[in-house]
């Protein structure tokens, strides 16, 4: 490969979705550890909810 040739990234750089900044490779689609902890913490907390149905009770054991 020659020494001058252009490398194509892999993926296009993308707004940090918490703060907008450029992202980072090693923390993508985030720009820092701090941004991808603070989605994280936000999943794991119940802000985030993907809408759904309610999962139906299963049938009681005494056959009703």
């Amino acid at each position: 490969m020659p020494k001058d040739a252009i490398v194509t990234p892999l993926r296009p750089k993308r707004q940090c979705p918490e703060c907008g900044r450029p992202s980072e490779r090693a923390v993508y689609p985030f720009c820092s550890v701090r941004c991808k902890d603070v989605d994280l913490h936000r999943w794991l907390t119940g802000s985030y909810v993907i809408p759904g149905e309610d999962a139906e009770s299963p049938p009681s054991d005494d056959g009703r």
